[in-house]
Order: structure tokens, then sequence, then C-alpha cells
């Protein structure tokens, strides 16, 4: 691969005109594609072959309206009995019969007919029926509903708007930019030079406008959530501005040895370009087999983020060289500071630090992890609702003014589908159901039920006490399953539970059992893939124990913050309450690769040392002294670029940013800079040490070029450069790299 990748970074480099004029051509052609073929994303969590599903399924032809989107509109008044007075009567139908003739609406019965006022009089309820799914209702629709309530406010109601229709998922918020401008001083001071700072940026910038474009033209022919998109943007600046820092860093350091800009940029593509293709088929490997749950829109939003990262990669290993063509060997003008910094200074003393005290660290450190971890004992998942937008959205205000009026139960309704065709008396066997529910613990009333006589069925909708969220209404859907068997026997019928509360639970209880078996995948991934880069045994254990140790604190955090309340004051969490159901399974997809990104650049720093005849230990200080830097500098990138993303309200993207910051953070300070070293250090000799059998079975995967560089040098006739830090040198002679006369070196 490194062989390869020498001639692609050349063949870049030397028609970087060319190569330049295809990306943008690839960049102009998917953003009018994303114009020509752009379709709208879709708010619904949908699960094949749960109960929940599989009933709306069955239900739908009888009763189509439980395919349609909805919403509700709360008038409410400002003293109790205020919605119930002569003048609130009338505002409130006039309003709902203006709603009725509006586009889109197929039906909105009048709060007072059905009962639909709260019983201190103060809040009525206005049950809005589209005539299309969810998907399809348009932003056009929305607004004219509002339109048609507003007026109601002139009679001194305060009107809220909720339901599926009014509850926005996933929107971008502006706050990446304080990530991009991390992003940016973090490049400054690692590089020193704004031209070399800036090229991680642009291609970054490059291969996710490629991204985003094909996946909005894609959104057109296939159901995409609005989440994939989102992560897609988060996953590919973090990682497109981390593999360009890789290679560009390693560029820098061929520069300073007096290579020529075309020889330095080919053996930076074959050195850490193979690290970087690497590091990112793992990422791909991993959000592709977010498949394995067998949950479509978890399936699309890890091929999406794939994309992203497959993109990032072709960017750093084509766009890039070419790039660093036309930088010459300029790269390093407009400095940031007057001296060069000694790259590798903190990083060896913070090693040799590790190295002489391993079995402290060690301890240390796996206790920080473990009592981080310890909140993960409480996981509950769910997934968000109403209750979960930010104060002041749309669909909090009603989900808050139905809670003050009715109930929390109200915001959770359970809708009960009676399959009566096998019963004598199907009228009979509805009124036996009925009754039954009634006594069930938990369930506060039932709605009149809606009835296909033709058919023989019927919808009981059923209210809890307790909300969406809470444990007790999960407990009660279980409880009406569980007299299912019981009610078929006595009444003939049989009933099934859906609705959004019930396929809420069963989503979550779906995305639960995945995840063993998901991990189980990714920790075996994990084992094959380093035991193959590093041909060592005990290597892909440390790094697979650091990796689940890196995960549970992770999700230690979440649950503190997110299903606890801990630093609400800090992160304005909307709504306290379960983890997002799909949050863990992500975190592992994703934080796989890069822990293993992370894994690669620091011990196969390690690895070379120890092959050119340096001790174990003091490989170790080696490793960490030449990868250090980069790593550190590539961590605070993506903390910064996820960070960013908390500081939005959206109730599914806050809690990914904030895994998966914590996560990186964890894994690249906590584990990989300082549990890695200390037991490479314990390890010694023993860290290499790979059955002879395996030997000789298994392919050398040559990750830092070492073939390559010594067929280079035997080519040129030129020692192979020593493993020593170049732009330490250079910061030791004063002398910049461009000051040098290049080299001219033959491939």
């Amino acid at each position: 691969m490194a062989t390869y990748l020498y001639r692609l970074g050349r063949y870049c480099h030397d028609r970087r005109r060319a190569v330049l004029a295809a990306w943008i051509a690839v960049l102009l052609a998917a953003v009018a594609a994303a114009g020509a073929f752009a379709g709208s994303t879709s708010d619904e969590f949908k699960v094949p072959g749960t109960e929940a599903q599989r009933t709306l399924d069955r239900v739908k032809e009888a009763f189509p309206a439980q395919d349609h989107g909805s919403a509700q509109v709360v008038f409410a008044a400002d003293a109790a009995g205020g919605a119930d007075t002569p003048e609130s009567r009338a505002a409130v139908s006039a309003a709902v019969t203006r709603i009725a003739a509006a586009p889109g609406v197929a039906a909105v019965p009048d709060p007072y007919t059905t009962g639909a006022v709260s019983p201190d009089g103060r809040m009525a309820i206005a049950l809005v029926e589209f005539d299309r799914s969810l998907a399809d209702v348009t932003d056009r629709q929305r607004d004219a509903v509002r339109d048609a309530a507003e007026p109601a406010g002139d009679a001194g109601l305060e009107v809220a708007y909720g339901g599926d229709v009014y509850t926005e998922m996933a929107v971008v918020h502006g706050g990446e930019a304080i990530g991009l401008a991390v992003a940016a001083v973090v490049l400054l001071v690692t590089l020193g030079t704004l031209v070399s700072a800036g090229l991680p940026l642009l291609t970054a910038f490059v291969g996710v406008g490629v991204a985003m474009a094909g996946i909005l033209a894609l959104s057109g022919t296939f159901e995409i959530v609005t989440t994939a998109p989102v992560l897609a943007l988060m996953i590919g600046l973090a990682v497109g501005i981390d593999y360009a820092l890789f290679i560009v860093s390693r560029h820098r350091r061929h520069l300073a040895e007096g290579l020529p800009p075309g020889e330095a940029a080919a053996r930076a593509n074959a050195t850490a370009g193979s690290a970087v293709v690497f590091a990112g088929l793992t990422v791909v490997v991993a959000l592709a087999g977010l498949a394995v749950a067998g949950v479509p829109f978890l399936t699309v939003m890890g091929l999406a983020a794939s994309g992203a990262v497959v993109v990032a990669v072709l960017v750093a290993i084509t766009l890039l060289p070419a790039l660093l063509g036309f930088a010459g060997h300029r790269l390093n003008r407009l400095p940031v500071r007057r001296t060069p910094a000694r790259e590798g200074a903190v990083g060896e003393r913070w090693a040799r630090f590790v190295v002489r005290r391993p079995v402290a660290v060690l301890l240390i450190g796996l206790a920080a992890l473990v009592t981080l971890a310890l909140p993960t004992a409480d996981l509950r998942l769910g997934l968000p609702g109403g209750g979960s937008q930010a104060t002041g959205t749309d669909a909090r205000e009603a989900y808050d003014l139905v809670t003050e009026g009715f109930g929390e139960g109200f915001n959770a309704p359970l809708v009960v589908a009676v399959d009566a065709r096998g019963a004598a008396d199907p009228g009979a066997a509805f009124g036996a159901v009925s009754d039954r529910l009634t006594e069930l613990p938990g369930v506060a009333t039932l709605l009149p039920p809606t009835v296909d006589a033709e058919g023989g069925t019927a919808l009981v909708t059923v209210i809890p006490h307790t909300g969406p969220d809470d444990p007790a209404t999960k407990d009660l859907v279980e409880a009406i399953r569980k007299q299912r068997g019981d009610l078929q026997d006595t009444t003939g019928a049989r009933i099934d539970v859906t609705g959004t509360t019930a396929a809420n639970i069963d989503v979550s209880a779906k995305l639960g059992q995945a995840l063993p078996p998901f991990l189980a995948v990714i920790v075996g991934i994990a084992f094959v893939l380093l035991a193959l880069a590093f041909r060592s045994v005990l290597v892909p254990l440390k790094a697979v124990v650091g990796f689940l140790l890196s995960v549970m604190a992770s999700l230690g955090a979440v649950v503190a913050v997110y299903q606890w309340g801990w630093l609400d004051a800090v992160i304005d969490v909307p709504k306290v309450g379960p983890v997002v159901s799909f949050v863990p399974i992500l975190l592992i997809g994703v934080l796989f690769g890069l822990a293993m990104d992370y894994e690669l650049f620091v011990v196969s720093g390690m690895k070379e040392q120890y092959a050119h005849g340096t001790s174990a230990r003091e490989a170790v200080v080696g490793g960490v002294r030449n990868g250090g830097r980069v790593v550190t500098a590539a961590a605070l990138i993506m903390v910064s670029v996820f960070g960013s993303f908390v500081f939005g309200h959206d109730p599914i993207v806050q809690p990914i940013g904030f895994a998966l910051a914590v996560g990186v953070l964890v894994d690249a300070f906590v584990v990989r800079m300082a549990l890695v070293p200390a037991a490479m250090a314990l390890f010694g000799k023993a860290a290499w040490w790979f059955p002879r059998r395996l030997d000789k079975v298994v392919p050398h995967v040559d990750m830092e070029g070492e073939r390559l560089m010594a067929r280079l040098a035997r080519d040129s006739a030129q020692p192979v450069p020593p493993v020593t830090n170049a732009l330490d040198e250079e910061a030791r002679s004063g002398e910049s790299s461009e000051d040098r006369q290049p080299t001219r070196t033959r491939a």
C-alpha cells in the first residue's frame, strides 16, 4: 500500500493543476446534483419488525389517519375557566373552522365537541389530522395552520403548536463555527504557519462539501433521516482536518530533512497516508457495521457518515499532495511565531515520566476511567419527543401546556388496536377490552374508540398517568401486551399496542438488544486489524481494553449529564431523561475508528523505533515524542468540532456531539497518551511477540513504509533518513527548510 500511495502522491503533486481541476469539477457536479435531485429528509425513526410498526402497517388500511401527520393546536387562557367562556369558545371554534379549510388538513374536530378541554377550563386542544404522511407535510401547510389559528390570540388566548408536524430535529445551528475557530488555532499552534495550517481546513471544506451535496442529492431517491447529514457533517469535518494534519506534518518533516517538495509529498503520502487509509477504513467499517443492528434509519446514518469519511480519505491522498505542490517551499511562509518550536519536547518529557512510573500511571488512569464509567450501570434508552425540544420552540411550548392542563400522560398516548374479526360479538369484545384496559394500574383514562364496524376492528387510545420518557409508561405497554392471551381466550379479540410512544419504546428496546453483538463485532475487528498491522498479540489486546474503557467512560458521562442532569447549568440540556437510544451504538462505531486512528499513530512510532534497534522502553519514549504532538493536536481538533455541536439544542445532535467529544478526549489523552505508554513500558519486548505459526501466514502490512524507504535508499544510493525529529533539529540550528538547498532524489 505504501508503494502505491507513494506513486499516487507523486502523480498528484506533479499534475497538481489537473488534480485540482478534477476536484473542483467533482464539487460542482455534486452541488448541481443536489440542486436538481434533492428531496426532503425525514424526522421519523421507523423500525420494521417491531410490534408497534407491524401493528401500524396492518391497521393503516382501515384507519389511514394512523399513517398521516398530525398536530396539536393548544389554546390556553391565563386563568381557570378562561378557555370556556363564550368569547373564547367562539374564537376557538372560528379558528378550528379556518384550520379545517387549510391546505393539507383532513380533519380537525372542535375541542368543545370532543371534550378536549382541561378540567379547570383553562385550555382546549384541537387535534389536526393531515391528509398525507409526516414526511410529505410541507412548510406551507404548517404555516397555513398557524395563520388560521393565530387570530384566536385577539381573544386573549395563547396559541401553541405541537405534535409530530411541529417537532423539528437536527438543525445546523452555527455553533460549528466555534469548533472550526478552535481547530484553526490548534493547527496554527501545531504547524506554526498560516499556509500549512490553512491546507487542512481547505481540504476538509472540499471533502465535506462533496459529501453533503452527495447526501442531499440522494435524499430525493432514498429516505434519509434528518440526523444523517448532520452526523456526516460532524464526522467529515473532524476526520477531514485530522487526516490532512497527519500528512502535512509528515510532509514538513521530510522538507526539513532536505527532500524536495515532490519527494516529500510522495513520502508523506506513503507513510502518513498509509495510516490515514488504514484509519479511514476502520471508521468506514465501523460505521457501515451499524447495519448489524437491523435498524434502517441507523444504517442510513452510518452509510452517510461512511461516505463522508471515504471522501475525506480520497481528498487527503489526492488533493492534498496537489496543494502541497502549489505551496512548495512556501509551505512554511507566514509563521505565527519567530522561532520554530521544538517538536516533541513536551511529549518526550511526558513519555519519560510515564516510563519511569508505569504502575502509578496505570492505576491512576484506570481509577479515573472506572469512576467515570460507573453511571453507565443506570443507562436508560429512549427517543426524544416534544418535551425534549429546546425551551421556546413550538413543540416544547405545546408539550408544557398540555402537561400543565391535562397531565403528562396526554403527551404519551398509547393506541391499542383491537381485532375482533374472530369474536362472536365484536361490539361486546370492544367493550370488554376497554373495561380491562381501564382496570390496569397506570391508566389515567381512555378516549372514545374509533371503530371500523365493517372490518371488525377498533382503535382504543389509552392515556397513561406518566409521560413518554417515564419507565412506568414502558411498564404499562408491557402490561397491556401481557393481557393479549387472556383477552383473546375470553373475548376472541386480539390486541396490539402501537402509536408514537409505543414505537419509540420498541425502537429503544431493539437498539439495546443490538448493542452487545455490535460491540462484540467491533472488538473482534479491532483485534484482527491491529494484529495485522503490528504483528503482535499484546498490542491489539491492550488497544481493545483501552477502547472499551473509553466507551464506558464516555457513556458514563452521557448518563450523568443527560439522564441525571449534572452540569445542566453549563450545557443547557433541554430536558433531563433517557439517553437517545442510538447514541451508544453510534458512539461505539465512531469512537472505534478514531481510537484505532490514535493507536496507529502512537504505537506505529514505537514499532518503528524498536525495529531500528532501540530498546523497548526507549522506543516508547520515541513513539510518543514523534507522534504525541500530532495526536494531541488531532484530538483537540476532534473535541472542538464535536463539542461545537453541544451548543445547539437539538435533542439528538447535542448528546451525540457530547458523547463523541468526551470519548475522543478520554481516549486520546488518558488511554493513548497515558495508559498505552505505561502498558508498553511494562510489556517491554513481550509487546512485540507474535506466534511463529501466525507470522508465516499473516500478510505483512508495511504501515510505516519501511520497505519502500529501503528501496528508495537503494535506488538513490542514499541512506534512509534516520528516525529523528527533523523539525527539532531545525529549531536547534535556527535554519528553516526553505533556506536549505534541496537535495534532488530520484525514485
